[in-house]
Parts: structure tokens; sequence; C-alpha cells
């Protein structure tokens, strides 16, 4: 316990999901948590659970004037900012040929843009408080292989890999005492990869398809990515930064 004690973290795409077991599991281990989402009556009610260490704020990734508001809005009401989890994303699936522009827009305008952005103002935040911080950015395996079915997915994971390591060294180089790290999970059992399953045409089959990728012979579990989020937050990490911080039961071992 306390792993966390005295920081201040924002995790959004907090209404359900990787976003939402990370909120708590911060917040269980002693932060103080601003959850932000597009739901906002659904991160409300997340946080009047969590009590009185957390908020809830609507918020749009894909606006500036967004991330500027829920900057001003943790200052106000926390006093200060610690870590910034980038969890808010969308897939879409769709081969290179057959991706319409709107869904390429659509998916890299949240999980590229969205990141971005966070990273941007988070990194001016943080400077205003002493000991430096983390970010950390949920990226995934698609980041670091390839789908034939993916080609949005994979270009905003990919790119989210690689603006996390351009920020650590930024960051490194300025002496800002910032780290930024990158979260590589597989498929996870959340809300978003339940709705690509149940909207299968054989439900049954496409769990079968998607655990086979995986050898360890499951998919994984949203606590289990939001322990290693824990741990990048935490201070055991102070000499972690740029890094690919991969959960995926063996797929990439292949």
């Amino acid at each position: 316990m306390g792993r966390v004690e005295g920081k201040v973290a924002i995790v959004t795409g907090a209404a359900s999901g990787l976003g939402l077991a990370t909120a708590q599991m911060l917040a269980k281990e002693g932060a103080k948590v601003l959850l932000t989402d597009m739901n906002l009556k659904g991160v409300k009610a997340e946080a009047e659970k969590i009590g009185a260490n957390a908020m809830a704020m609507g918020h749009d990734v894909t606006q500036e004037d967004g991330w500027i508001a829920v900057m001003e809005a943790c200052l106000k009401n926390f006093g200060r900012l610690d870590t910034l989890v980038n969890s808010a994303g969308v897939a879409a699936i769709g081969d290179v040929e057959n991706t319409t522009f709107d869904d390429w827009k659509m998916v890299n305008a949240v999980n590229l843009d969205g990141t971005f952005l966070g990273t941007k103002h988070a990194i001016k935040t943080i400077k205003q408080s002493d000991g430096g911080g983390s970010i950390i950015n949920l990226s995934s395996v698609a980041g670091i292989v390839g789908g034939y079915n993916f080609a949005a997915y994979n270009a905003s994971k990919g790119g989210v890999r690689l603006l996390t390591k351009s920020t650590a060294l930024y960051c490194a180089r300025q002496g800002n005492g910032i780290r930024c790290n990158s979260v590589h999970p597989t498929f996870i059992n959340t809300p978003m990869v339940r709705q690509i399953i149940d909207t299968a045409p054989d439900p049954e089959k496409a769990e079968h398809n998607l655990v086979r990728q995986i050898p360890i012979g499951r998919l994984g579990e949203a606590d289990e990515v939001a322990a290693m989020v824990l741990y990048l937050a935490s201070d055991e990490s102070a000499f972690v930064t740029g890094s690919e911080m991969v959960i995926d039961g063996g797929c990439t071992a292949q």
C-alpha cells in the first residue's frame, strides 16, 4: 500500500477498461486521481465510487482546449501533477486498402494526436511542481508488430511508441526529471476487446482466434496492465525512461 502516496495523476479514458483499472489502482495506492473521459456520466460515477481522492471531467483528448482545461482543473483542485496516463484509445479493424480515410483520421486523432497533446501539456504542468514526474502512454503490441487488418491502429500505436521515446530523450536532455514510457498490452479482457468479440459473426470462434495468438493461453486482465502503470508511476521506476513495457503473454516472443 502507498506506492504512490502523495502523488497526483490524470488518467484519460477512465470510464472503463484499462483507464478505469489504472485510476482505481493508483487511488488505492495513495494517489489523488483526475479521471477523464468522453463519457461524463460514466466517469463521474466511477470517480464517486473511488471516493474523496478522485474527481472526474468530460474530456475529448483530440481537442487542445480540453487538455488545457484538464490541466487547470488538476492544479486548482489538487495543487500539482505528478503523473499522466494517456489511456484513451479507439480501435478500427481494416486493412490498408479497405480502411476509409475517415476511420484513419479518427483512430489517429484519438490514439496519437490525443497522446501528443496530453504529453505536451503534462510536461508544462508537471514542471510547475518540484521532483519531476512520469508520463505513461498506452500503446499496444500492435505498436511493435503489424497485423494485416489493423492499418490505422498499427500506425497510431507505432506512433505512440516513438513519440514516447522522443519525449523521454527530450525530458532527459532538459533535466526536468520527467520520465516517459510506453505500455504495450496484447488482447485484454476489456469492453473494447469484448465488443470486437461480441460483434463477430461467430463470437466463440473470434475469442478462440485471439487467445490462440497468446502463448500463455488466455486474455490478459485490466489489473495486470494497471499494475505495470502503477510501477511506472511510482518512484520504484526512477531509472526507467524511454522503455517499452510489454504485457502480452508471450506474443512478441514468437
